[in-house]
């Protein structure tokens, strides 16, 4: 029973690492045509870093079960802006350029389905758990 309620825990610790995951993602396709953010900058992609748990486990003997999943950091693309060439826009340079997201949009995507299908499998995961755990519990009434 104890391994169920841990695989529970650490099936929940993945649900709300991919819900980070997701509303990160989410943020970033809201965000895609942000050229002009608070600070005057155009809107900086972020990313989800997960802890490096399963390396941790396999630097171990393999008697220890496998840490739950965190997010370790929410961190920002370092990549440069997008140039687009805007005359028209207020927020053009002398070029006529305009400093758009770091965002591709086909890449967020894929990104929000493969989150989307982590989230379901590890929500699998808890309905299975629970659902062997009360079968469990009937077979020790009767």
């Amino acid at each position: 029973m104890i391994q169920i309620i841990s695989g529970i825990q650490n099936s929940a610790a993945a649900l709300d690492a991919e819900q980070t995951r997701l509303d990160v993602i989410s943020q970033n396709i809201a965000n895609v045509n942000t050229a002009h953010g608070a600070d005057g900058k155009p809107y900086q992609r972020q990313t989800v870093v997960f802890a490096a748990a399963l390396q941790q486990a396999m630097n171990g003997d393999g008697s220890t079960p496998l840490p739950p999943v965190e997010v370790a950091q929410i961190t920002k693309d370092p990549s440069p802006p997008i140039q687009v060439y805007d005359p028209g826009n207020p927020d053009a340079d002398d070029n006529g350029l305009v400093s758009m997201p770091n965002i591709n949009i086909h890449e967020e995507m894929a990104d929000l389905i493969s989150a989307s299908r982590a989230y379901e499998a590890n929500l699998a995961v808890v309905k299975n758990s629970r659902s062997m755990a009360m079968e469990t519990l009937a077979m020790g009434k009767h």
